[in-house]
């Protein structure tokens, strides 16, 4: 059976853009007579604010979409990041690294997807006395030594069809923060296997993210889902619609008395305000 989810993080309220990932999420599970989870990505530290969550419950009703059983928190998940990380230092694939973002900016020679690809400057602490456990350290994967042990790696999107895994375009990502539990990509990837989900649907602009989760499903032996990266919308200025900039927000014109299950229809049927477009005119429809 298919299942899908819909994954914010309370750190601001939702938008149209978080609706129509939702609307995509949403459809496709009931057009395949799958299930649509709720997960409430919230260990962002002091950012994330539980009265956002519950906007997020009544944004998610006003636009006419159940999801199925209880919301799921990331909150109640720490143990499982910090087991995933003690597995992966026991493999011999984490290392301790203080960099700073300017000290990497600095010393970069290649741009990744996240920005500029961090060098390596830690590297040399991998299997040494001074990769035990230091404080203010973040802990980041040899993408290298990991490849050597997985071998060569694919995965699907529905859209774009199978690709080859290139995780090294990040280079060594970092997967346990100095200042919250897990990353993205080591919390995102060991939800999605805890929840069961198969059709992993989310924007374009995680594409990339996905190389690194399948070498991720790969050391850990978690199952390979498949995934869904749908178009972005995006604002006059080209830019996808975002919390930082004030993008209006769903709560906003649900209290402004606006129709939400009517919002949701058109964006089903590509039926933008002025001035917000996709980002590419690739279908969704399931």
């Amino acid at each position: 059976m298919i299942r899908t989810r819909f994954a914010p993080s309370p750190n601001g309220p939702l938008h149209l853009g978080h609706a129509y990932a939702a609307v995509v999420a949403h459809d496709i599970a009931r057009a395949r007579g799958g299930e649509f989870l709720l997960r409430i990505e919230d260990i962002d530290g002091e950012r994330s604010r539980p009265e956002f969550t519950e906007e997020f419950f009544r944004d998610l009703e006003w636009l006419g979409l159940g999801w199925d059983g209880e919301a799921g928190f990331q909150s109640r998940r720490l143990a499982t990041y910090a087991e995933a990380g003690e597995r992966l230092k026991a493999m011999g694939l984490l290392y301790p690294c203080r960099c700073t973002r300017a000290e990497i900016a600095a010393a970069a020679t290649a741009m990744g997807p996240d920005g500029p690809v961090y060098p390596g400057t830690c590297r040399h602490r991998l299997g040494t006395s001074e990769s035990v456990d230091p404080e203010g350290a973040a802990w980041r994967l040899d993408v290298t030594r990991a490849l050597d042990l997985t071998g060569a790696l694919t995965w699907t999107d529905e859209l774009a069809g199978p690709q080859t895994a290139t995780p090294e375009v990040f280079g060594d990502v970092v997967l346990l923060r100095k200042d919250l539990p897990a990353s993205y990509h080591l919390a995102a990837t060991l939800d999605d296997a805890a929840d069961g989900i198969t059709l992993v649907t989310r924007g374009m602009d995680l594409f990339p993210a996905s190389h690194v989760h399948r070498l991720l499903q790969a050391l850990l032996g978690l199952p390979m889902p498949v995934w869904h990266h749908h178009p972005l919308l995006l604002e006059p200025d080209g830019r996808k619609l975002a919390k930082r900039r004030g993008s209006p927000s769903l709560g906003d014109r649900r209290r402004a008395g606006e129709d939400g299950k009517a919002i949701a229809e058109a964006l089903r049927r590509h039926r933008f305000p002025a001035g917000i477009s996709l980002s590419s005119g690739v279908d969704h429809s399931p």
